[in-house]
């Protein structure tokens, strides 16, 4: 009788023991790591009047308000398939009424999700701007919170790559005291290191990645690297504990142009797990070279970093500035000079990519469905225009372009400096 109870409780154990191994295999990360993927920014910063946000046209509206010839954007985003639109006070050439839409509606976000899943595109950053969350009256908080509800949803229902990153522009130091709270709050709210709610949120290093963007810079920011390294102890003393990713200098490693010389900023990088350098505005085809991408790579190798360079497709500025002279400042040549950036940095030993950005149209590095240069609104009669995607292109192009760079750092054969023909 005891030989077959034992042999019961053995029996009962490897059950157990098996009950327990199914678990921890379907509690592992869709995305345990960014190594081989490409993912993008995502701003999620706009609103529209009447969308519920509270907010006006946040985003889209120049210093005086948003109609014909004042408005920070640059580019217009084709809204063909957004289930909602708003009606914007720019009107086309024939007379017809300009729509925008709103990432505040579930169903914008849900549409750039789709996209991504249908260009296979591994996934977005959300950027969360620390001022605007922080901000007296709620609204930045209450807007960043649903978008990034949208987007943990959408991510979990499209199998697609999600992690929160921090935005410091126009920070101070105390504001960088407010955001291990508000990351902890984000815990409570979203549970982002649940696999079972959060399959697809992004790990790295066996923990869930939070990135911190803005440090090093040497434009006079309201904060210093030491207030950056205090706030990464207390992350990764947290619970959960998390992997940080740095938002840092293109010229991080030289401590040239763009970056404080401080010894400190090497000191921080090598406390992080992963740097990405701001290259945006940095270089333009005829100066671009993927040496600076081979040296950050070896410097981070020998000092155990990992390494994920930027990428873009192009930037303007014009309206936000009032300057036509910065339309198209650092032009797209038909993708030609986003993918010597890919290729580039695959050439140098790049693992990863970061895209900037998936939405961003202020600066024009957006990836996702723009106008086209013959389907833009009118932008007033003081020489301010709007600036859209070549003609001979169509409006999906740019996440094509991203989609076939993902396929390359998946590690799809049949790829090289020459760009992909559609």
């Amino acid at each position: 009788m005891k030989k077959i109870s034992l042999l019961f409780a053995v029996i009962q154990l490897i059950s157990v023991g098996l009950l327990l191994s199914s678990y921890t295999i379907t509690q592992k990360p869709l995305y345990p790591s960014y190594t081989n993927l490409v993912m993008a920014g995502y701003q999620g910063w706009f609103a529209a009047e009447g969308d519920g946000s509270e907010r006006g046209w946040y985003h889209y509206k120049g210093r005086n308000g948003f109609y014909p010839g004042s408005t920070n954007v640059d580019f217009w985003p084709d809204v063909k398939e957004y289930p909602k639109k708003y009606k914007s006070p720019f009107k086309f050439k024939d007379g017809s009424d300009a729509f925008l839409y709103s990432p505040y509606d579930e169903s914008s976000v849900d549409i750039h999700f789709k996209w991504m899943k249908e260009y296979g595109i591994d996934g977005v950053h959300m950027q969360r701007f620390l001022g605007e969350v922080k901000s007296a009256d709620g609204t930045g908080k209450r807007h960043f919170n649903k978008v990034l509800q949208s987007a943990l949803k959408a991510a979990k229902k499209y199998g697609r790559a999600i992690s929160v990153m921090y935005d410091l522009s126009g920070c101070t130091s105390a504001d960088l005291a407010y955001l291990v709270k508000d990351w902890n709050e984000l815990q409570q709210t979203f549970k982002l290191a649940d696999l079972k709610e959060n399959p697809t949120y992004l790990w790295h290093n066996g923990k869930p990645l939070v990135t911190i963007w803005g440090v090093g810079f040497n434009d006079n920011r309201k904060y210093t690297i030491a207030d950056v390294s205090k706030v990464v102890d207390q992350l990764k003393n947290s619970s959960p504990e998390v992997s940080v990713m740095l938002g840092v200098p293109y010229y991080w490693r030289t401590a040239g142009n763009d970056t404080d010389p401080s010894a400190e900023l090497p000191a921080l990088i090598k406390k992080a797990d992963i740097i990405m350098p701001w290259a945006v505005g940095r270089y333009n085809a005829k100066t671009y070279t993927e040496n600076v991408v081979k040296g950050d790579i070896a410097w981070c190798k020998t000092n155990n970093v990992d390494y994920v360079p930027l990428v873009f497709p192009g930037f303007t500025w014009g309206n936000m500035h009032k300057d036509p002279k910065i339309y198209n400042a650092i032009p797209r040549l038909k993708g030609d000079f986003l993918w010597q950036q890919i290729s580039g940095a695959k050439n140098a030993g790049a693992q990863s990519l970061y895209v900037a950005m998936f939405d961003e149209i202020d600066e024009g590095t957006a990836i996702f469905k723009t106008a086209r240069n013959a389907d833009l609104p009118l932008n007033g009669d003081q020489g301010l225009k709007f600036v859209g995607i070549e003609d001979e292109l169509t409006s999906d192009y740019y996440l094509w372009l991203t989609g076939q760079a993902t396929k390359w750092f998946h590690g799809k054969s049949g790829f090289s400096s020459t760009k992909p023909v559609r």
